[in-house]
């Protein structure tokens, strides 16, 4: 049995594909001779679609683009003497400055949920990853329901209750959809101003939100990527030196892909003194850590040890647990001397000194100077705020991690997902009478993480569903709490990020007690979850189609 399930096209179709895709059979590849604006549409689109992009652009792009003139490109060819010119300037002299200026916009599908994050660890990419939220997970790819076959585990004794573990998720997940549907289609009627659509849509997403903790990390999903030759060349060192197999292999389906676009920038990857090298320190230094930390902290600190029991975290209302591990107490002064630093002659240490002599009223004159009036979230204040930082520790379900883990300008960490911290059922589930389908679910994904984990640690977290809880570390100063905090707490999102988010501004406040920089956050939305999320926003998205 193949890993990947490869698409068919017609002869027609794949001698349209061809001339902008860099291959039509492997789930990774380069999308070329196209404006940048229709690639950044194509991976818009890509991340609320079930379709694969190649199938995307046949479906909704290639009828509003004029192909006629490119009748005899290729997508793998023309490369040479552009090559040259890098090879001279890059590979030879070493400039690494050059590869920050070519960018490769690459489509890697039918990644596990445990691979996107290795995916998405770099800060300097950009992605955008299929949404649980407008997908139904109960649609299949080749006949076969849509999650990561390892090989390894496949071929083992363990293969064929893999399978059958896997299969038995997706089809309880695939029964409490209509269920749940018919439940929050009842518990809120369509509005008189409100399409069918809109309802629909609205009524779907929240089907599929309060389900997807079911879903197992082995899931597939779509990422698209766009990024610089030297952050590909970053993500692909790590990947190599992964302990997942999967990144390995996928790691090596990259390289070949890059490589039709962008050759140059990646002849390092695969030498023995430049990446080889450089993958090996990687790995090295990760399992020294890793056998340290098992010596100094017990053989229960492991991250593949396995759960031992299944325990329900309760409803969603207190599911996620934040905590503020760390802040400078004299972080607001701090920021009000870098507020003033370029607009003064004075050295950073004299600002300080004149702040702190400040009475408290002229501090917070200067704090509203600079944050002045801001109309709307995307109004953000400059990197003075970028003086105060704050680390959090967060246990929260898989599913929110997932969300808030794509926040690149942060520094995020995270243990091995296993349900050693047990999962959160929502309530709705409770209301409509499917609790007992729920546990059944979650309590199968346990047990065959615990089959697996002895003699699979690394793939074991493929069988963990999303309800259940993670932990993990995220650090970042305050101008990007603004933006994390404010993002998530608006009331589209997932009540299961929204409170996390909630709870790091009520922290800031009243842990740290920076005031200012908490009331600079003029859009954290601190209200109860609505019933439908995406209601205003599918209202929203109605009227610009309509305009």
């Amino acid at each position: 049995m193949t890993v990947y399930v490869a698409e068919e096209f017609t002869p027609t179709e794949a001698d349209v594909l061809r001339r902008y895709f860099t291959n039509l059979d492997s789930p990774v590849f380069a999308l070329v001779n196209l404006p940048e604006v229709v690639k950044g549409a194509l991976f818009a689109r890509y991340s609320r679609s079930s379709k694969s992009l190649r199938r995307l652009f046949l479906d909704e792009f290639v009828a509003e683009l004029d192909v006629s003139g490119d009748v005899s490109i290729d997508a793998t060819i023309g490369l040479r003497r552009a090559e040259e010119l890098y090879d001279r300037v890059f590979f030879e002299y070493g400039d690494d400055s050059v590869a920050q200026l070519g960018g490769v916009h690459l489509a890697c599908e039918q990644a596990s949920n445990v691979l996107t994050k290795v995916l998405e660890w770099g800060r300097l990419m950009s992605y955008l990853e299929q949404s649980t939220r407008y997908i139904p997970y109960d649609t299949r790819i080749g006949g076969r329901y849509r999650y990561y076959r390892d090989p390894e585990v496949l071929q083992s004794s363990l293969g064929t209750r893999y399978v059958g573990d896997m299969d038995r998720l997706f089809d309880s997940y695939g029964q409490l959809v209509p269920q749940m549907s018919d439940f929050f289609r009842e518990a809120f009627p369509k509005g008189p101003g409100d399409s069918d659509f809109v309802h629909r849509q609205a009524i779907r997403a929240k089907a599929f939100d309060t389900l997807r903790g079911i879903l197992p990390a082995a899931s597939l999903s779509n990422v698209g990527i766009y990024g610089t030759g030297q952050g590909y060349e970053a993500l692909l060192l790590r990947m190599r030196s992964h302990w997942l197999p999967e990144a390995r292999a996928y790691a090596d389906l990259m390289l070949t892909e890059l490589r039709k676009v962008i050759p140059s920038f990646l002849k390092r990857v695969d030498l023995p003194d430049r990446g080889v090298a450089w993958s090996g320190y990687l790995a090295d230094t990760r399992d020294a850590t890793a056998e340290l930390a098992v010596e100094l902290l017990g053989s229960m600190a492991s991250a593949g040890a396995g759960s031992g029991l299944s325990m329900v975290a309760g409803d969603d209302s207190g599911a996620a647990d934040v905590s503020l591990v760390d802040f400078d107490p004299d972080a607001e002064i701090k920021m009000v001397a870098a507020m003033l630093y370029p607009h003064s002659h004075l050295s950073e240490t004299d600002i300080e000194q004149q702040v702190r002599a400040m009475s408290t009223d002229d501090r917070l004159r200067v704090v509203h100077a600079y944050v002045g009036d801001r109309s709307n979230r995307r109004h953000k204040p400059g990197r003075a705020l970028e003086r105060c930082s704050y680390r959090f520790d967060v246990l929260a379900d898989y599913g929110a991690f997932r969300d808030l883990q794509r926040h690149r300008m942060l520094t995020v960490d995270w243990q091995q997902l296993s349900p050693r911290h047990g999962y959160v059922r929502p309530a709705a589930i409770d209301v409509a009478g499917c609790a007992a389908g729920f546990d059944e679910a979650m309590e199968r994904s346990a047990m065959l993480h615990d089959a697996m984990v002895g003699e699979f640690p690394h793939q074991a977290p493929y069988a963990v569903s999303f309800g259940y809880r993670v932990r993990f570390s995220m650090q970042m100063n305050a101008r990007e709490a603004m933006h994390l905090i404010e993002l998530r707490t608006t009331p589209q999102g997932h009540a299961a990020y929204r409170r996390v988010a909630q709870e790091m501004h009520r922290l800031i406040a009243d842990q740290a007690g920076h005031h200012a920089v908490a009331e600079m956050m003029r859009f954290v939305d601190l209200s109860p979850d609505p019933g439908l999320e995406r209601l205003d926003a599918e209202r929203r998205a109605e009227q610009r189609r309509n305009q």
